[in-house]
């Protein structure tokens, strides 16, 4: 390995949620020459059960705190020399966004200008071995016709919530620093994650968790819409891979080749936990309750990873049939941290 591979002081935001603690556990264990700090509100969402096992390594260091407090952000990057970060940390959930889009416009915007200007101002024009890594959504884009085409990172911007226009101004942000102060940038726009550790307002953990409960399982309009869903570790992977392999000023699509109605998935979870359950074949299914549909709810999300695959060779590995397999058994074996989220315990610290 080189040598300038050995002094990467990488910063990861919002690495106690889901998405951000499969990163941070990936480049704790694969590169102990590292030094990862881990930067989280702890909301909601970021949970400090989801890193336990590899809290006390010597790689890693943990920061409560929230990326809009400049002053807190300018500590870290100067006390720990950061010269990599991986922006992970936002408000995600599009409800949420629809109910209070101030929050995400603060987390997503704001806070993605604080850690653009600590980065500017602690790199100051010396960029060389630099990089900021933005992660962003494929919601940007706008929604799709069913059957008609995919996302490529040439699609214009259309975004249709409070989330995904905050998103969509974190990404522009990050570009004018790009093109404004020449600071070697890089974004990605993933498609549904699923997997461990997923916080059950999302569809996957929240049927699961109302399945396991003979609870309704509410499903928005008829259930037609269309979501492209990728496994969370195969992100985590093509993270890695961007960060060690991407090109300054590229953007890259990760998309995990899976396109599922959101009815179909619900039928699909019915019948896998019956069986798993030892449930009678249809039971959990009689749980299906069709709500009124969200505002502006977009009909299909669909990726084109082609760019990832061919600039930098990264495809997923698991199906969903196999990744969804994996995520079922880990909610059924770890009743313990569904508790302790549901129950809000977790927050207790």
């Amino acid at each position: 390995m080189e040598n300038k591979e050995k002094d990467k002081s990488i910063l990861v935001t919002g690495g106690a949620g889901f998405i951000g603690s499969h990163v941070v556990r990936r480049l704790v264990k694969q590169y102990p020459q590292y030094g990862i700090v881990n930067l989280d509100a702890l909301t909601y969402a970021g949970n400090p059960e989801n890193l336990k096992d590899i809290a006390g390594s010597a790689n890693y260091t943990f920061v409560k705190g929230d990326i809009c407090d400049a002053d807190l952000v300018d500590q870290v990057f100067a006390k720990h020399q950061i010269n990599h970060v991986v922006h992970l940390a936002a408000e995600s959930h599009v409800d949420r966004s629809i109910d209070d889009p101030l929050v995400f416009v603060r987390t997503n915007v704001l806070g993605t200008a604080t850690l653009l200007q600590a980065a500017k101002k602690h790199w100051a024009g010396a960029y060389e071995g630099k990089l900021f890594y933005h992660v962003s959504t494929d919601e940007v884009y706008g929604s799709l016709e069913l059957g008609g085409g995919m996302f490529t990172e040439e699609t214009p911007y259309d975004p249709r919530s409070p989330y995904s226009a905050s998103k969509a101004a974190s990404d522009h942000l990050v570009r004018a620093y790009q093109h404004t102060y020449h600071m070697p940038t890089v974004i990605s726009n993933c498609s549904n994650n699923y997997g461990p550790n997923h916080f059950p307002e999302k569809l996957i953990p929240l049927m699961l968790l109302n399945i396991m409960n003979k609870k309704p399982l509410p499903v928005y309009g008829k259930g037609e819409n269309v979501r492209d869903w990728l496994y969370v570790e195969d992100h985590a992977r093509a993270i890695d891979v961007i960060l060690h392999h991407g090109k300054a000023g590229e953007t890259y699509n990760i998309g995990g080749h899976n396109e599922w109605k959101n009815i179909d998935i619900v039928y699909l979870l019915c019948d896998m936990m019956d069986g798993k359950l030892g449930r009678q074949s249809g039971e959990s299914r009689q749980l299906i309750t069709f709500v009124k549909d969200r505002p502006g709810h977009d009909l299909r999300y669909a990726i084109d990873a082609t760019k990832i695959k061919n600039d930098l060779g990264w495809m997923p590995q698991e199906t969903f049939e196999t990744g969804i397999e994996k995520t079922v058994d880990w909610y059924l074996n770890n009743q313990e941290w569904l508790e302790h989220v549901t129950s809000g315990a977790y927050l207790i610290i």
